[in-house]
């Protein structure tokens, strides 16, 4: 099986197996190396060196809008994945007795932007997981003509589901609700086209399949939304002409750009166009189709093993995330034993977490596997 990834795509240490994708992503050589470049430009030239990205920033709207089939005028570069999912949430127009549904397994940055409405009025209604998942038939019982957004996960940061986005969209839209979604854990691993998944607005920090840097992360709003939100956080590159500094009462910038407020990360934009290149380069598709076979056969080793396999599997749920447990055995003093291997994951109380990515080769899996019958 060969990965879409060349190893010398990349400069982590030959002697560590990172399977570690779902909480940060290593960066390739070719981001490596811009973001050298572009510290010593403003090292030595200043604001000319600044400029160098700052003049593109243009263009890396365009890339990251293609990335997700979306045009750059919908495109807003901000922090963090939080900050979008709080720009659509203090953006739009609440009553009280309005409703919010979203699933009860939600990490805080697509949870507590919408639980924070509560003291507007607004209702916020929760998928009880694991009994039951934000199926569409789950939403069809769960949603009402009160229901104004209903927000999910792409792929559930905890066990890795991942839920059917075009048909959630339908549902929503169908009551007039707006479908919104974080896709931190899905995006650089899996194809995704906005508009034809039917997303009113997406929001992905850059630090984990992205393969780029923490502290940056974009927001894509369909064109159709931008107007109706209100622009609750203001900032110098908010307007239309962002030269005209004294004039503080020219309209917005056209298009999502309204949203970022004053000065951007130019690094981590820098960071996110130079790895979108990478990844389309190797090609998603082929990363999907890598990603879930190196899954598959984690899941298929550790059931042999006797493991609890705690993430859901199937067609078009399963993903680059398996979370389990070893009767018997302390899921933390296990992943620190296998971090002393040099196996790189993400443990807790409630299990160990693997997210392999595009790089990755069975040898890696099986390493693991070896691991653990130690």
């Amino acid at each position: 099986m060969r990965a879409p990834f060349g190893r010398d795509e990349f400069v982590h240490a030959s002697d560590f197996v990172y399977l570690n994708h779902a909480a940060a992503g290593l960066l390739p050589r070719r981001t490596r190396d811009r973001l050298v470049a572009l510290v010593e430009a403003q090292a030595e030239l200043g604001v000319i060196g600044v400029h160098r990205v700052e003049g593109r920033i243009p263009q890396i709207r365009e890339r990251v809008g293609r990335f997700i089939g979306a045009s750059a005028e919908e495109i807003a570069f901000l922090r963090n994945t939080g900050d979008g999912a709080n720009v659509i949430a203090w953006g739009l127009d609440w009553n009280a007795g309005d409703e919010i549904v979203l699933c009860d397994n939600e990490f805080g940055a697509n949870a507590l932007p919408w639980v924070a409405l509560r003291e507007e009025g607004v209702v916020t209604r929760f998928v009880a997981t694991p009994r039951e998942r934000m199926t569409p038939e789950v939403l069809r019982r769960m949603i009402s003509s009160r229901t104004r957004v209903v927000a999910v996960s792409w792929v559930s940061f905890a066990d890795g589901y991942r839920h059917d986005l075009s048909a959630l969209a339908d549902v929503a839209h169908a009551h007039g609700a707006l479908f919104c979604v974080d896709a931190i854990q899905g995006l650089g691993a899996f194809p995704l086209d906005v508009k034809a998944a039917g997303i009113d607005a997406l929001y992905a920090g850059g630090a984990k399949w992205l393969l780029s840097l923490p502290g940056v992360s974009f927001l894509y709003v369909d064109g159709d939304l931008i107007d109706r939100l209100a622009v609750r956080w203001r900032g110098w590159k908010d307007v239309a002409d962002i030269w005209d500094f004294l004039d503080y009462d020219q309209p917005f910038a056209a298009g999502a750009a309204r949203f970022e407020g004053g000065t951007q990360n130019f690094i981590g934009m820098a960071a996110l166009e130079t790895s979108m290149d990478v990844i389309a380069e190797a090609g998603l598709e082929r990363i999907a189709a890598h990603v879930l076979a190196l899954t598959d056969r984690l899941v298929d080793g550790l059931e042999r093993r006797g493991a609890e396999i705690l993430s859901e599997r199937g067609p078009g749920v399963s993903s680059g995330i398996v979370t389990f447990r070893i009767p018997g055995i302390d899921p933390v003093e296990l992943g620190r034993r296998l971090g002393r291997a040099n196996v790189v994951t993400t443990y807790r109380a409630n299990g160990i977490r693997v997210s392999p990515h595009g790089h990755n080769t069975p040898d890696d899996v099986d390493y693991l596997l070896h691991e653990l019958g130690r």
